[in-house]
């Protein structure tokens, strides 16, 4: 199989990759955390050099609500109407209850044709019936019509930083129905570091519906995993679920591709299931890996398993620009680079 374009962002985390008429729309997290953004571009490959565009930034520290640490947004079409889902806090002090970040979950829509141009308007706090951190939701539009929200947040109850919930939406912003828990870490490969579930994404094929996730800490321990539903039963029956045992996408040392995780889905300009996800290309991080600004948004190619199953194989090395180890954002948010292979 040839080697795709990789990387296909540079330094942006997180990545969510939505394919529309006029091409791919990508978001993810900005280094420094202060703003969403969009880029637009009729190549997955072309999205490194598209332009920019900044929709929405955080509150004036200090005000409140959605005013630090803008983390992971997602642009989502529900209904004809442009959605974002982002996590966002008011301090970047750990709350010292829950050990965490002090997070929630928040919603921006826009009824314009073009989200980049278009006028968002805050919708606020997705109330989860749950105060305490949440982060990493997305959406998708079932077959029964209706819009669903996937989730990350802890229960002080519950070993861990956060567990995965679903819930049926009445509209964006709203749930329909109470959250319920579809997973929690428990195996010994999401415990490392740190005890985490986050990061869900969903993946239709055939009659089956999977949701894959992320788990353990932001180094090259992180590595996805996932669960799987058939798309007719009761998606909001925890006993409907099944969890690999195993992870089912992880760093691989011999092409130095450490901490693959916190994915998206698309499919390629001529139509082929794709993994959108972040990646280093280093384990030489100074500091907390978590405010290193290198993981950088990669793709790559899905097959299908004879039972249905997606098969996401292993990272792919860099086939072009090798920012360096000490590469650090300029004060733009953005890195120019070279094609260098």
């Amino acid at each position: 199989m040839a080697l795709l374009p990789n990387p296909i962002v540079l330094q942006r985390a997180d990545p969510y990759v939505l394919r529309t008429d006029d091409g791919y729309l990508f978001t993810g997290s900005y280094p420094v955390y202060d703003r969403i953004t969009l880029r637009r571009s009729k190549t997955l490959s072309g999205l490194q050099q598209a332009e920019e565009h900044t929709i929405w930034h955080k509150h004036e520290s200090g005000t409140g609500e959605m005013s630090e640490l803008i983390w992971a947004p997602e642009i989502h079409r529900v209904n004809g109407q442009w959605v974002i889902y982002f996590a966002a806090a008011h301090t970047t002090e750990i709350d010292p209850v829950a050990d965490t970040f002090q997070h929630r979950v928040f919603c921006l829509t826009c009824d314009d044709a073009d989200p980049i141009t278009g006028e968002w308007v805050e919708r606020g706090k997705v109330d989860t019936g749950m105060d305490t951190f949440a982060l990493d939701a997305t959406s998708f539009v079932h077959t029964d019509g209706h819009q669903y929200l996937i989730w990350a947040q802890q229960d002080l109850n519950i070993e861990g930083h956060s567990n995965l919930y679903i819930a049926r939406m009445e509209n964006p912003w709203t749930l329909a129905t109470k959250p319920v828990m579809l997973s929690k870490p428990e195996l010994d490969w999401e415990k490392i570091r740190f005890i985490v579930e986050e990061g869900p994404a969903v993946l239709k094929h055939g009659d089956k519906i999977f949701v894959t996730f992320s788990a353990s800490g932001t180094g090259p321990e992180y590595a996805m995993g996932m669960l799987t539903a058939n798309a007719d039963s009761d998606l909001l029956d925890p006993a409907n679920w099944t969890k690999s045992s195993k992870p089912v996408f992880t760093s691989d040392e011999t092409v130095r591709q450490f901490g693959p995780g916190h994915n998206s889905f698309t499919t390629t300009e001529d139509g082929q299931d794709v993994l959108i996800y972040h990646c280093r290309n280093y384990v030489e991080i100074l500091g907390d890996p978590l405010f290193d600004p290198n993981r950088h948004a990669r793709m790559g190619l899905i097959t299908w398993n004879e039972d249905g199953t997606p098969n996401f194989g292993t990272p792919q090395m860099d086939t072009r620009w090798t920012p360096a180890t000490t590469d650090v954002l300029p004060a733009d948010g953005h890195l120019d680079v070279d094609e260098t292979l």
